[in-house]
């Protein structure tokens, strides 16, 4: 029967892998990029970095073209679902195609698979299809939040106090009740800016474990909003896209 797994190869940096990622890496027969254009080039480039230092067996890659997403949708849930259809349907196109029953197939996926990414739940789609047959595993790898508090030198939590992971989407509706510390992933519009007058403190990176890497933090005043912002603007125009989160912190009170 055909295998799959989900690679987590962490935030950037190929010295992320985990010794489980490397060996299931060897195992594998063909690897399935999704190509994101032009723009994204690096995303691929980095992927084949990993594979030219790790992989010592024959392979191959299978590219596929990214279905576009609707970025200003009427009804977001909606848009999305339409894009995960979409996605299932390539991620089918290309297992069908380019992995025979009994070959090995991967997908890389950038940070852990369980954090804030639809590769599972693809996989998971493209099997309730019905239309091939395969058993998978998921190998997690280094979190983007795991490589931004260490590279800020500081932790996911204060003693004691709860920790959320959420979007600046929901993030824009006010800072969550019982939360001293959020991660705030997709963020297209630096929704940080609301918060300045709440005395809370900032890590954001961008790129992490990139050479690209940018890393700014302090107190979130309005300056260092305004730095951020505009240090975040010019490395998309650069670059053409950026990868990029942030923790915003309550500190505890001094006892």
């Amino acid at each position: 029967m055909r295998k799959l797994y989900a690679i987590g190869i962490g935030a950037g940096d190929p010295e992320h892998l985990t010794v489980q990622a490397i060996d299931r890496l060897n195992r594998v027969d063909v690897f399935f990029v999704l190509d994101k254009g032009s723009d994204k080039a690096d995303l691929v480039r980095l992927r084949q970095e990993i594979l030219d230092r790790f992989v010592t067996r024959e392979y191959r890659v299978v590219l596929a073209e990214d279905p576009p997403r609707d970025r200003t949708p009427a009804d977001y849930r909606a848009a999305v679902a339409d894009w995960h259809a979409a996605r299932a349907a390539v991620y089918e196109s290309m297992i069908l195609s380019s992995l025979a029953p009994d070959e090995v197939g991967a997908f890389l996926v950038w940070g852990d698979p369980s954090l804030y990414d639809s590769t599972i739940a693809l996989i998971e789609a493209v099997l309730a299809r019905g239309n091939v047959e395969f058993e998978y595993e998921v190998v997690p790898g280094i979190s983007s939040i795991s490589a931004l508090v260490a590279r800020h030198r500081t932790t996911m939590n204060q003693i004691g106090r709860a920790v959320q992971l959420t979007t600046g989407r929901r993030l824009a509706t006010g800072w969550p009740e019982g939360v001293e510390d959020v991660f705030v992933l997709l963020d297209a519009h630096t929704t940080f800016d609301r918060f300045t007058a709440m005395g809370l403190e900032i890590f954001w990176g961008a790129y992490v474990g990139t050479p690209d890497e940018i890393l700014i933090s302090g107190p979130l005043t309005p300056a260092l909003a305004d730095r951020i912002r505009s240090t975040r603007a010019e490395a998309r125009e650069r670059h053409g896209w950026i990868m990029d989160t942030y923790l915003l912190r309550r500190p505890a009170p001094n006892p």
